[in-house]
């Protein structure tokens, strides 16, 4: 049985205008302006599905659950490992029990869906949570198997991690994972080649661009979806001490930028909600205004990351780059 009864409605795409794009103009370099040839070229329209201007996608962290058992990241003060951290380990619970389950209701509220990247311990110690986030018509997305950082693992370590994952989600949710979230976004040299291999389509590990380009990887090409760290809740509410209302109107200042830009070329508002995080009362308020801002424009499409991923594919007019 699942927690509660929970829409089957889903995301509409809003149809509105196609754009075409404008050509990067040469910049200055002291008292020369020479051409910016290496730049890669900004998109050209049409930029997104039955013409839609602005696409805005939402990542719900599962990872309540993975945490290690001595030492892991939370707002108290730093404890000797030697002690169990009681206080944190109820921080991260707090997630599944309440976080998760607030968010799923938010998304069903403002009929949108998201991308749900998992660790796989976490969905192993809550498969019916994750079943129900794949069943509310959201995407399950890799995160690795246990909090463990990629970036010192050798490459067999590395592929073992990503397939466990893979098996952790599918046995829960029936679903097999195309996208991947990197911990700390620290993955290896041989990340995109592993997952490319493992049946992945796309990652988020990148900050260089709003809006999804394609890269070379073994001669074929493979997803970027942009991550964005200015639009992350770990980094706004935990590190800077934003309040509810101040990242509220953070994505409302961004979403005005990014929406007025698509006028004339492809891109994507990434925002980032953890179970633990973003599932409080007064975060999910600022998420549903950020939302009921964003609905009250023309064609802005809330779209998962896989779609967006899949999009960028089918698309000829795709920023490539090597």
């Amino acid at each position: 049985m699942k927690r509660r009864d929970f829409l089957k409605s889903t995301a509409a795409s809003a149809i509105g205008l196609s754009a075409v794009s404008q050509l990067l103009t040469p910049g200055a370099l002291g008292r020369q302006a020479p051409s910016m040839s290496s730049r890669p070229m900004q998109s050209k329209g049409p930029f997104w599905p039955d013409g839609v201007r602005l696409a805005v996608s939402i990542s719900m962290q599962f990872e309540a659950g993975a945490q290690p058992e001595r030492g892991a990241e939370s707002p108290f003060p730093p404890l000797d490992p030697k002690y169990p951290d009681l206080p944190a380990e109820k921080w991260y619970a707090y997630g599944v029990k309440e976080g998760i389950p607030r968010l799923l209701d938010l998304w069903d509220r403002k009929r949108i869906k998201v991308t749900s990247h998992m660790v796989g311990q976490a969905v192993d110690h809550n498969p019916e949570l994750a079943k129900e986030i794949v069943d509310r018509g959201h995407e399950a997305a890799g995160h690795g198997q246990t909090w463990a950082p990629q970036y010192s693992m050798s490459r067999e370590e590395e592929k073992s991690s990503y397939q466990a994952s893979v098996e952790s989600i599918e046995r829960a949710t029936g679903k097999r994972p195309v996208g991947f979230n990197a911990f700390w976004m620290r993955g290896t040299p041989n990340t995109l080649e592993i997952l490319q291999e493992l049946g992945f389509i796309y990652h988020i590990d990148d900050l260089s661009r709003d809006e999804p380009f394609l890269v070379e990887v073994k001669g074929k090409p493979f997803v970027v979806v942009p991550y964005t760290i200015e639009h992350n809740d770990i980094v706004l509410f935990e590190a800077r001490h934003f309040s509810a209302h101040a990242f509220a109107q953070e994505l409302k200042d961004a979403f005005d930028v990014l929406y007025e830009e698509a006028a004339t070329r492809r891109r994507l508002l990434s925002v980032s909600a953890h179970d633990r995080i973003s599932g409080h009362p007064a975060r999910v308020k600022a998420f549903a205004e950020f939302i009921d801002y964003a609905q009250k424009h023309r064609d802005v499409w809330f779209a998962r990351k896989d779609e967006i991923a899949r999009w960028t594919l089918e698309s000829a007019n795709t920023i490539h780059e090597q």
